[in-house]
């Protein structure tokens, strides 16, 4: 069995399919390719990728629908969206439909296996532990990477399991923004508060009993977020 790392490239274009297939390839990846939505899906279960390259404008399915029906079957693997769109709305859209990365066109091959190389080493440098935190109904299992809500599991991203882990582990202290994105996302990261701000969104949408007045994930004004705990 090989022990690359497999990577699923969704690009309508042929031309970039094939440079970003190529050179992933060269980088010494295993990949696995579709040129639209329908079909992005069939190779994602079929081979189960470790990551996903994701066009957004795609034949068939967007990748935003893409990316929401993954998540809705329980896929956790990180997905990098690849648009040509600039507007910030369309960017925050897809960390919604649950995109852990986002690349705007046009980019530069080097650009993008970055990227790829930062979010596959991130999921590894999280290395598990046989931990769980407690809040309310919610049950966060470091070891087996799980969250449970009234015993129910709840669907995170990768990218969502290590931000929320790392509230806990630094439970009650502010942290300011930049440190929560150089932490979690790693230097490389090119998102922006904005971005963070709708993982946030997104993870108090799973643990909270009211968004509008959220117990657990605090805004500090100011400065960024603030976990608390069970008293």
């Amino acid at each position: 069995m090989s022990n690359k790392r497999r990577v699923l490239v969704v690009e309508d274009d042929e031309a970039l399919l094939l440079g970003l297939e190529e050179n992933l390839k060269y980088e010494g990846y295993e990949v696995y390719t579709a040129k639209d939505g329908a079909d992005a899906l069939e190779q994602a279960a079929a081979h189960a990728p470790e990551l996903i390259l994701l066009d957004v404008m795609l034949p068939r399915m967007s990748g935003y629908e893409v990316c929401r029906t993954l998540r809705d079957k329980g896929c956790t693997m990180p997905i990098i969206m690849l648009t040509a769109r600039q507007d910030e709305f369309d960017k925050l859209h897809g960390f919604e439909m649950g995109a852990d990365d986002y690349v705007t066109k046009p980019f530069s091959i080097k650009e993008v296996l970055a990227r790829v190389r930062a979010v596959l080493l991130r999921g590894q440098s999280r290395a598990p532990v046989d931990q769980a935190f407690v809040f309310g109904d919610n049950r966060l299992d470091m070891d087996a990477r799980v969250l449970t809500r009234a015993g129910a599991e709840v669907t995170l991203t990768r990218t969502e399991f290590d931000l929320l882990a790392y509230f806990c582990r630094h439970e009650g202290k502010a942290l300011s923004r930049d440190q929560l994105m150089n932490d979690v996302w790693g230097t490389e990261y090119y998102g922006t508060q904005r971005s963070l701000d709708s993982f946030v969104s997104n993870l108090r949408s799973k643990i909270e009993l009211d968004v509008r007045s959220p117990k657990y994930i605090q805004t500090v004004h100011g400065v960024g977020y603030k976990f608390i705990g069970d008293e």
